[in-house]
């Protein structure tokens, strides 16, 4: 388990455009929390601090701790808002999180075993459909990642989200919505002409 990732934040009373765009001059992030039925309240991060801390994975997928005003909260990463080409954040979303409350968010996904994978041995070509996957658990059983065992994975096949090994206390979001979100996850098919040049050769032994 990875260091829980801490920030530092202050309340803001300055809302609107006008007041974000100067908070981003100042290389401050503007931010907003909000859930466990409480009000929601914007906020100011200092952007390298942010910067700094979105540079790991688990930042995306980990309760993180939150102090505002001195304050800690518990807290995860609900959405962030990007320059389109700048290395610049410009905004964040956070939810606070409740123990004994369950919460959904989005964990990436870390596909294992590609290199050694028989299909991939074989001539297969992996592709990856999700890269991240929304999950339904307590605070406590977040996990920081999803692993694929793409050993699994036959060739010409596709790996499903039913067949996915989730932690224990961890579900899917979308397959809890029925059998027509059990969506592909990885396909390791065979390389594109692989099957042409085949048909070519049982055609040339004839």
């Amino acid at each position: 388990m990875s260091t829980t990732i801490e920030l530092q934040a202050t309340l803001r009373s300055e809302v609107g455009k006008g007041a974000s765009r100067r908070l981003r001059h100042a290389d401050k992030v503007p931010a907003v929390l909000y859930g466990a039925d409480q009000e929601a309240v914007s906020l100011t991060l200092e952007h390298n601090k942010v910067l700094q801390a979105q540079e790991h994975e688990h930042f995306y997928a980990q309760v993180l701790n939150l102090v505002i005003d001195g304050q800690a909260t518990d807290v995860i990463v609900k959405d962030m808002q990007r320059h389109p080409f700048k290395p610049k954040i410009m905004h964040l979303d956070f939810q606070r999180v409740v123990a004994g409350q369950e919460l959904h968010t989005t964990v990436p996904v870390h596909f294992i075993n590609e290199e050694s994978a028989p299909a991939v041995k074989a001539g297969g070509v992996v592709a990856h459909h999700l890269t991240e996957i929304e999950v339904a658990c307590l605070p406590k059983n977040l996990p920081e990642f999803i692993e694929v065992d793409v050993a699994t994975v036959e060739l010409g096949s596709t790996l499903h989200l039913s067949d996915v090994k989730f932690p224990e206390g961890v579900s899917s979001v979308e397959l809890a919505k029925g059998e027509d979100h059990d969506v592909a996850v990885v396909t390791i098919d065979k390389k594109k002409g692989a099957a042409d040049d085949e048909e070519e050769e049982a055609a040339s032994e004839e």
